[in-house]
């Protein structure tokens, strides 16, 4: 049997350790589009700050590890798959054969449509070569323009931060953390963020790079508000896009990423994608997702590579729990932290300490939370969550204290494992299964 994996970020290795694992004579081959050996982009931050050497983001560090394993490399790019001919055609021209694929090429960042984004001095901070640039220009008093506040733009702004340069951050929504964090959140985060020295600029876009004279000359960055900064460094934060345009015209069905299902298969048999251009179906929420966090797709790559291995593996949902550390305040947001239509939130914030806390149930389940500065509470939030307690009398508790989580878990979870282990309980999946059985 000939494993093709395309991609080596984390979630091509782990499928080419976990086939190497179960398929221990089968032929493997890790592609990756970069020289270096394959490494991590959430070390990346760490090198900018100086925490790691290059050497650091490398996923595994020994020379030969994948020699050992029996993993070949190659390096290059996929133009095409076929179904038909069971083939990955290369830039190069040539053509891989493959009984079973994977998939896991990743994301690549979205460039903001900006006049003078591609001028020098201008770069996103995604791969090793974008931190080698910034490295350059990001010395000390430097001036910094970081136009991106989402979470990883703000694993950036630290990482920035710490080189000691004069920072500026711009924001085009009304909130730091947007895509985590609900508004008061949000700003709780941004008025740390300016009491540590930088300038946030919310609800503020850039209109315009400019370059005077020459390329190391100091760029004008125009904000919608009017207002212009000088900078001898930009980097933009603004998202990414699922590396999937190779597939198009293959058959292999695609939305924003790669459909699987629950096995992490495509609709084309023998197929799999796993990782940031994977999109699955979500149940907790109803709705497909790609879930761009580093566990989820060491996660999905293991499912993925135990079903090309002929094994039996699924994935139950993806993890949606976000949690940050930004200059010393730590945020996290868990499950349907906007909440649902009808449900029921309550709230918690002390501006002056920098702690905050909302609440999000539907009925009487805790489906989602945003919370700052209350580390204390992030073990019993995730599990209230994760495993749909039923609070009963406690959700009207909470809605009147909400930092009252501990004596809730204790009360409601010792009641939910009481009742489980009666031999009169019927899960609730039953009753709909039932249903649907009769119907």
């Amino acid at each position: 049997m000939r494993h093709v994996i395309i991609g080596n970020g984390p979630a091509g290795v782990i499928a080419a350790e976990t086939l190497r694992k179960h398929a221990p004579s089968d032929d493997i081959l890790l592609i990756g589009d970069e020289p270096q050996p394959p490494y991590s982009r959430m070390s990346i931050p760490q090198l900018l700050s100086g925490q790691l050497h290059e050497a650091g983001t490398y996923l595994r560090r020994e020379k030969d590890y994948f020699s050992r394993l029996r993993i070949a490399q190659k390096t290059g790019r996929a133009d095409h798959v076929s179904g038909r001919t069971r083939t990955v055609k290369m830039d190069d021209g040539s053509a891989i054969e493959f009984d079973r694929l994977l998939i896991a090429t990743g994301a690549s960042p979205r460039a903001p449509a900006i006049p003078g984004i591609e001028l020098p001095g201008v770069h996103a901070c995604w791969t090793l070569d974008d931190a080698r640039a910034i490295m350059q220009l990001a010395k000390p008093r430097s001036r910094v323009v970081l136009i991106g506040a989402g979470f990883i733009g703000c694993i950036v702004m630290e990482a920035l931060a710490a080189r000691g340069v004069h920072l500026a951050v711009v924001e085009k929504r009304d909130r730091m953390l947007p895509n985590m964090m609900g508004r008061a959140a949000g700003e709780m985060v941004g008025l740390w963020c300016e009491r540590k020295g930088i300038r946030v600029y919310t609800s503020a876009r850039v209109t315009g790079i400019g370059c005077t004279h020459d390329s190391t000359s100091p760029r004008s960055v125009r904000l919608s508000n009017g207002e212009q900064l000088q900078a001898d460094l930009i980097v933009y934060s603004v998202g990414s896009e699922p590396n999937i345009g190779f597939l198009k015209g293959c058959g292999i069905k695609c939305l924003r990423g790669v459909v699987v299902d629950a096995s992490m298969q495509t609709s084309m048999p023998g197929v799999y994608a796993a990782g940031d251009c994977a999109e699955t179906f979500d149940p907790e929420t109803g709705r497909s997702i790609i879930s761009g966090v580093q566990p989820n797709a060491a996660d999905q790559a293991y499912c993925a590579a135990l079903n090309m291995a002929g094994k039996h593996a699924f994935q139950r949902s993806a993890r949606q729990i976000d949690v940050l550390d930004t200059m010393g305040l730590i945020s996290s947001s868990f499950g349907q932290w906007q909440g649902v239509r009808g449900g029921q939130w309550v709230e918690f914030s002390d501006s002056c300490n920098f702690r905050y806390l909302r609440l999000e149930f539907r009925r009487d389940v805790l489906i989602g939370c945003n919370a700052i500065g209350l580390t204390e509470h992030s073990g019993i939030l995730r599990a209230l969550i994760r495993q749909q307690v039923r609070l009963g009398e406690w959700k009207d508790k909470l809605l009147h204290n909400p930092l009252a989580l501990k004596e809730a878990y204790s009360e409601c979870v010792q009641q939910q494992y009481t009742r489980q282990a009666s031999a009169f309980y019927v899960p609730r999946a039953y009753h709909a299964g039932a249903a649907a059985h009769l119907a």
